[in-house]
């Protein structure tokens, strides 16, 4: 039985045209069909040790769920899922599982490793297009109240955890809507607003409050809020302001953080360009400095908003770069050109201060 397992090959997911694709704003992957879920989950060994729970930060029962799509019981898997994960769409799209589940598959070893990512999104997106109103579980309430500071995916994966646990949470947070940097920070094309807004939801369904346009230090201290009855605050700011490269040049118009270029475009709207007007430069040549996944973020997003020439410098090796093997992939399919083993040195600009070179 192991032995056909895992011959069945990989199910490959559809996706978008890379040459539609490279000019709009809308999600790259288009997501497996039931037939090809159970598909796919056949190939799952259902180790009595299961190496994948191992390499899972939040150690889903990553066998169970994929048993329960292999059965066709996909409220099951998501229910599975629930148990250690609230946010099942968002990870199943955004997890780094060629380093942590998928790195630690048994079928890997001899042929692709299980779609584990695939699978779960799979599970998750199901059960909110049924729109069964279904939501995780809640143990007994406790009676203790827990102050989150930030919406981000760090604040999100704890308000998930301690209601899971029966405690009562407040998310507060800076922006106008929660999300953090899954909605300014990660671009349409790779996860969709309206994803982490159906997990929020869920969240608030579950029974948390959420607290927008609230700066906590500014709206009141922490201090306060131990005073008003919180029991415990979890601190999950974000990684605050970006590093540049001290290079000559470095404030001329035209050059951007990646945050600030990302938040621009998210925030902004510019994923809805040209129905919206982001005020932000459409060069015809841009160069990302940098080969993480936010690096292929802003590429991409930069040839979506018109570009005729994207360039992804980096210092180090293809092998060497961090972002993922599929951001990587999708990058030089939408014509993205990659100088490797090249570093900036200097930057020059014009009479008017603006980046020329």
């Amino acid at each position: 039985m192991a032995e056909n397992k895992e011959k069945v090959p990989r199910v490959k997911m559809p996706e978008q045209d890379p040459d539609v694709r490279r000019r709009n704003f809308e999600e790259v992957p288009l997501g497996l069909t039931p037939e090809m879920a159970m598909r796919e989950a056949s190939r799952c060994l259902q180790c009595k040790k299961p190496a994948c729970v191992e390499g899972c930060p939040v150690s889903v029962d990553i066998p169970g769920f994929i048993n329960r799509i292999f059965s066709n019981d996909f409220s099951g898997a998501i229910s599975k899922l629930w148990e250690r994960n609230a946010l099942p769409a968002v990870c199943g799209r955004v997890c780094p599982q060629e380093a942590q589940c998928e790195g630690r598959c048994i079928v890997g070893k001899k042929d692709a490793p299980v779609a584990i990512g695939s699978l779960e999104r799979f599970a998750a997106d199901y059960e909110r297009k049924k729109g069964s109103g279904k939501v995780p579980a809640v143990a007994q309430k406790t009676g203790k109240k827990v102050a989150v500071i930030g919406s981000g995916p760090s604040g999100l994966t704890v308000a998930g955890d301690l209601l899971l646990k029966g405690h009562e949470v407040t998310i507060f947070e800076a922006f106008h809507k929660p999300g953090g940097v899954l909605v300014y920070g990660i671009p349409e094309f790779r996860l969709p607003k309206e994803i982490v807004a159906s997990e929020v939801a869920t969240l608030e369904k579950m029974g948390a409050k959420i607290e927008c346009n609230f700066v906590v230090g500014a709206s009141v201290t922490i201090d306060e809020l131990f005073s008003e009855g919180y029991d415990a605050v979890y601190i999950g700011v974000g990684a605050g302001l970006p590093r540049f490269m001290n290079l000559p040049g470095e404030n001329l118009i035209g050059i951007y953080s990646a945050n600030e270029y990302l938040t621009r475009t998210n925030l902004m709207k510019g994923y809805l360009f040209p129905e919206y007007d982001t005020p932000i430069a459409r060069g015809k040549n841009v160069v990302v400095l940098g080969a993480g996944n936010v690096a292929m973020d802003s590429a991409r997003t930069a040839m979506r908003l018109g570009a005729e020439s994207v360039k992804v410098v980096y210092r180090r090796s293809r092998e060497e770069m961090p972002a993922r093997a599929e951001e990587l992939h999708h990058a030089e399919e939408e014509k993205i050109e990659f100088v490797l083993l090249t570093n900036p040195t200097q930057f020059f600009g014009d009479a008017n201060g603006r980046l020329v070179g």
